[in-house]
């Protein structure tokens, strides 16, 4: 019999019937290879599929092993493709507005925007974050090309170029010095911030790097995205091929916060623990909705390693 006409094994008669086995929330890296590896377990999936990922400005997606330099919505495109000759898989297009559990069962009543209920026995959050940027003119429309968030994803790119690094804390002057690795020629600009401590200023100089303290009146790109300077409040302007920031994140959505997962306090993130699962009995998360660094590739390992768990788990439950 071809794999394609196999049937998923028959529900165990003390297991609660439930239209789904599992439920993943979000389709970029994480959720989709999640979706890939419990369809190879012949479980019943539903991928929720929530519309752009946040990679989706950026002109290309590094690092990825065997896809490095391919545009962030291709490598989706061939994911959803490679999702096809699993059956078990059903992908909508489709947010998640309300999830609640049941205490009784333990499985989860799931609500989309469209007004459907589903239930399933467990859930995965792989909805992401979102970059919550300074109100800065240009910085938003800059974004992905000439504003950049990863030197490991976008460093190569703009090497031995004049970079910026963006902060309004502590942390700007270890960025830059991370950046320095990438470009010698590295400034740290604080947008009228003036608490850099004594300590680092002295590693930024004796690194050569300038500490630029005005205020920024906005970023001044070119047609094809990319930084040509940024211009500050006092009329001075200083050419630059592209800006690093780390900006404040938060959680795309509060699927999490319904459920009562832990979150950590300082990043927000979802707390996992080493089998991916949130302090929720039956619900995971992966990618960047967790505190793993923010990557695709990191995101794409830990939406398989979430599914392996899931897998293991149910598998425990239907042989008890």
């Amino acid at each position: 019999m071809p794999a394609s006409a196999r049937r998923p094994f028959k529900r165990p008669r003390h297991i609660p019937p439930t239209d789904y086995e599992v439920v993943v929330v979000g389709a970029g890296c994480a959720g989709l290879s999640a979706a890939l590896v419990l369809g190879r377990c012949r479980r019943r999936v539903l991928l929720c599929d929530g519309g752009k990922t946040r990679n989706a400005p950026s002109p290309a997606v590094h690092g990825f092993l065997s896809r490095d330099g391919i545009k962030p919505q291709e490598l989706l495109r061939l994911g959803r493709e490679q999702l096809q000759p699993y059956t078990t898989v059903e992908s909508r297009e489709a947010c998640v507005a309300q999830t609640e559990r049941d205490p009784e069962t333990g499985s989860f009543r799931v609500t989309l925007d469209s007004g459907r209920c589903v239930t399933t026995r467990k859930i995965l959050l792989a909805t992401g974050i979102a970059d919550v940027l300074p109100p800065i003119e240009g910085m938003r429309e800059l974004w992905g090309v000439g504003v950049l968030h990863c030197p490991y994803c976008h460093g190569y790119e703009v090497s031995d170029q004049p970079v910026a690094v963006y902060g309004r804390n502590k942390s700007a002057a270890g960025f830059a010095l991370l950046i320095s690795r990438w470009s010698k020629d590295v400034v740290v600009c604080t947008d009228g911030w003036t608490g850099m401590s004594e300590h680092s200023r002295h590693r930024l100089k004796r690194h050569g790097i300038a500490l630029y303290e005005q205020p920024i009146r906005r970023l001044a790109g070119r047609r094809d995205g990319s930084l040509r300077q940024l211009e500050f409040a006092d009329g001075s302007s200083l050419p630059r091929q592209a800006l690093f920031i780390h900006p404040d994140q938060q959680q795309r959505s509060n699927i999490a916060d319904q459920l009562g997962c832990r979150r950590l306090q300082r990043s927000g993130a979802v707390w996992v623990d080493k089998k991916i699962m949130t302090t929720v009995p039956g619900v995971y998360a992966a990618g960047d909705t967790t505190p793993a660094a923010q990557q695709a590739l990191v995101a794409a390992a830990e939406g398989a390693q979430a599914a392996i768990s899931i897998n293991e788990q149910l598998t425990r439950e239907e042989c008890s």
